[in-house]
């Protein structure tokens, strides 16, 4: 079974892989949501170059159309409703179409598109004007937006070049453009409520924005970092801020057809990232209490896992321990005397034992009773402790009133010497409430010294101890008895030697 530190390390690795998963998983996340816009607005602008670049040629076309049949003889013979129907005719399928006329040479309306007798109106001062009678080959000219003199309205004018049949400059014909075609297309398209649409001229003026803003219409923006970056690219995307409102937005810019143009549509940021926030926000939730689940299941379980390893270590102490004196137990001596065996074979150094007996401890429990028998055995216990020389030595209770002192690394003298302390430490114990005095308690003692080797068994060791504390106890008790090393018998006399005779 895992140990506590490994569920509590597991439970704190397994939330950093859930978190791992999860912030690959929102980073995929938020790719798609950036390639759903860009896509998006990619789409939007192929749908309003489309429609934008129709409407101009429709209007392009028109202008040519007219140009074309002011060249046939018959037409200015013509009478000037059959004129403008003929010259006209195309200018019918233009969405947002607002005035068409024929300028002469100084800029006198000639001919109109929607009245007879044509408007009047004088158009020499406007830059298109100048424009075409500067520049012979100039082609299709795109105003910025104007205030249309007949209308009043802002539009835009697409104008071409009439020459002579000289070459020279006969005038120009236009047709208007309203804005409002502009802002009615752009207001059906959902960029969000920060998303704004663009569309320029090449030198920087603004033709029209949706959603509007205040007095920007026909003004320039050449000079603006992001109008530069669209001018310079010609196409694609890149994140930027809006100088006016600071706002970050993605750009996607594209020219419309071969006109000198430029859309753009700009989505917020936020706005672009909103669903995906939105997301993230309930599935870092999730995950976190999941963590939080997780860390601390694995912490309680960690918790109950020390618990039950400290209560079986607290039973395995109590399974090797003595309740009455908190000696180490019979169990306890066996597994140590035999670990003590090994090393002393290994090292070849000697092993002692002390077999201690309480001299006629049945007269304590017949005279005073059981429970001064027990502070008799519990004052054996803390005497022999303190008896001993050495932390590695150790103290047994290994049944009734028997007790054993092992001594590793301690020759025959010394264990000699150690019983001579034991004699002293238990002439001290009296027991006051039962009236038994120092001196009245005593023990008999049988020693026994071995140099452990692979040859010998360690029960031989302690037969011989016990050998001698039989001989003791037959010599009269409250003395040691201590096993010649060199004995082949435990039992002869001769093999014994006595010390702590009181």
């Amino acid at each position: 079974m895992r140990s506590a530190q490994t569920w509590i390390a597991l439970g704190i690795l397994a939330p950093l892989g859930m978190l791992l998963v999860s912030a690959i998983m929102l980073l995929d996340l938020r790719r798609d949501a950036w390639s759903k816009a860009e896509q998006t607005s990619r789409n939007l602008l192929q749908v309003l170059d489309r429609d934008i670049a129709r409407n101009i040629e429709i209007i392009d076309l028109s202008l040519q159309g007219v140009i074309d049949n002011l060249k046939a003889p018959d037409v200015m013979a013509a009478t000037r409703e059959l004129r403008q129907r003929i010259l006209f005719d195309r200018a019918a399928t233009a969405r947002d179409m607002g005035v068409m006329l024929v300028l002469d040479e100084n800029g006198h309306s000639i001919i109109d598109a929607g009245a007879l007798p044509a408007r009047k109106v004088n158009n020499s001062e406007r830059a298109y004007f100048k424009a075409h009678r500067q520049q012979p080959g100039l082609g299709l000219h795109i105003s910025e937006p104007l205030v249309s003199h007949l209308m009043g309205t802002l539009m835009l004018v697409l104008s071409r070049r009439i020459d002579k049949p000289d070459g020279s400059f006969g005038g120009v014909v236009f047709g208007t453009l309203k804005l409002t075609y502009f802002s009615r297309l752009f207001e059906d398209i959902g960029i969000g409520r920060q998303g704004a649409i663009n569309l320029y001229l090449r030198d920087g003026r603004r033709i029209m924005r949706y959603p509007a803003s205040g007095g920007t219409i026909g003004a320039s923006f050449a000079h603006a970092p992001n109008f530069k970056r669209f001018l310079a690219e010609g196409r694609g995307s890149f994140v930027g801020r809006t100088a006016s409102d600071g706002i970050e937005r993605h750009y996607t810019f594209m020219g419309v057809g071969e006109f000198p143009l430029l859309l753009t549509v700009a989505l917020s940021i936020d706005e672009v990232e909103a669903e995906w926030r939105e997301k993230a926000l309930v599935i870092s939730l999730i995950v976190l209490v999941l963590c939080g689940l997780t860390i601390g299941l694995s912490l309680l379980f960690g918790r109950e896992l020390r618990r039950r390893t400290a209560a079986q270590a607290e039973l395995a102490l109590l399974s090797q321990t003595d309740a009455l004196t908190g000696l180490s137990n019979r169990r306890r001596f066996e597994e140590l005397f035999v670990r003590a065996w090994e090393d002393a074979a290994r090292t070849g150094k000697p092993l002692s034992l002390l077999l201690v007996d309480a001299d006629h401890f049945k007269r304590y429990n017949d005279r005073y009773g059981h429970a001064v028998g027990d502070e008799v055995l519990a004052g054996l216990a803390e005497h022999l402790a303190a008896s001993m020389p050495r932390s590695k030595d150790l103290v047994f209770r290994v049944g009734g009133e028997e007790f054993i002192l092992l001594l590793p690394n301690t020759n025959a003298a010394s264990a000699l010497r150690v019983a001579g302390r034991v004699h002293l430490e238990v002439a001290k114990l009296a027991i006051g409430p039962a009236d038994i005095g120092a001196g009245s308690v005593t023990v008999s003692i049988g020693g026994a010294t071995a140099m452990p080797d692979a040859a010998q068994a360690s029960t031989d060791l302690y037969r011989r101890a016990d050998a001698a504390l039989y001989e003791a106890k037959a010599r009269g008790r409250n003395q040691t008895c201590c096993v010649a090393e060199d004995a082949p018998d435990p039992h002869p006399q001769a093999a014994y030697r006595l010390v702590g005779v009181s």
